[in-house]
């Protein structure tokens, strides 16, 4: 017993001596719990046909009904791919130029140049997508659109981005590493100025010139981190940023075979007052399928090297 209440107090001091890290450590646990954990719950509206005056517990099961629904309308194919495809060309596509970029800002020598490149890098970050959906539209519109007039000017013919879906892929990808590779710069910046640089001045007076120290010791310093992030971003693979996709493409149906993701779809069929239940499903079948591909993808990981894996 006295053992117990020895555990108890012991417990207690701990609290009392970390009570300022917990305070300011409660509202973003608040926030988890009301947004991340207690959403779970609803969950089982995905095998049921819900309806407001009934709840969620009340309304009548249908089994796997919403999600025959799904795989029957003829999009989960198309939606799944095009998301799964969208975020491996982001994962890819802005890994390497985060890298880049870092490994550029942290060997340049002059001070002031250094810090208007990286503000210049990370400002579009701060960049609403309402207001990147506006950027876009005024390069892009076949009538007033800045890249048509360039054309225009040129006596080439005017492109209808807007009517044609084979353009979105690229453009798409263009905006997301436009807006989005300013804030992996920093985070690469971070990890690659952590870097002893005792390393790299013994590897000069052996002789090695810059690319030599980028790919000998830069390069294989931030590994961790570059593993780390990659590892996170197949977590969310098959999550779509509605924001980045609706703000560009909207309701345009002529682009749809091209950008229409998940995440737009559920969107469509929540505005359109669908069954709330369907919807419901459609997010659980996303999240089941992001928590396959983060195991595997640890599990390629771990089988490599089990100091790179997350867990």
């Amino acid at each position: 017993m006295k053992v117990k209440n020895d555990k108890k107090q012991g417990f207690i001091k701990k609290l009392l001596r970390y009570k300022t890290l917990l305070l300011m450590l409660l509202p973003s646990a608040a926030l988890v719990l009301v947004f991340s954990y207690l959403p779970i719950g609803g969950l089982v509206m995905a095998f049921k046909r819900f309806n407001y005056a009934d709840g969620i517990f009340r309304s009548p099961w249908v089994g796997f009904d919403n999600f025959r629904f799904f795989f029957e309308s003829g999009k989960a194919l198309l939606v799944t791919r095009n998301t799964a495809l969208y975020n491996l060309a982001f994962i890819l596509i802005n890994t390497v130029l985060e890298i880049a970029f870092a490994i550029i800002l942290s060997e340049m020598a002059g001070k002031w140049m250094k810090k208007l490149t990286q503000s210049i890098i990370f400002l579009p970050y701060f960049i609403s997508w309402v207001i990147v959906g506006s950027i876009a539209y005024s390069l892009l519109s076949y009538e007033t659109g800045t890249l048509n007039g360039v054309l225009k000017s040129l006596g080439i013919n005017p492109i209808n981005f807007y009517g044609e879906s084979g353009w979105w892929p690229l453009i798409i990808v263009a905006f997301s590493a436009w807006k989005g590779v300013g804030y992996g710069v920093v985070v690469y910046l971070a990890s690659i100025l952590g870097v002893d640089s005792s390393q790299h001045e013994a590897a000069a007076i052996d002789g090695a010139n810059i690319f030599q120290r980028i790919r000998y010791i830069t390069i294989p310093c931030i590994t961790p981190t570059v593993i780390t992030l990659t590892l996170l971003a197949l977590g969310k693979i098959f999550r779509g940023n509605l924001d980045l996709f609706y703000q560009l493409v909207g309701q345009n149906g002529a682009l749809f075979d091209k950008t229409d993701v998940i995440d737009t779809y559920v969107f469509r069929m929540t505005i359109a007052a669908t069954d709330v239940g369907q919807t419901v499903a459609i997010g659980f079948y996303q999240s089941v399928l992001c928590f396959i591909t983060i195991l595997i993808a640890n599990w390629v990981v771990k089988k490599k090297d089990e100091n790179y894996s997350l867990f």
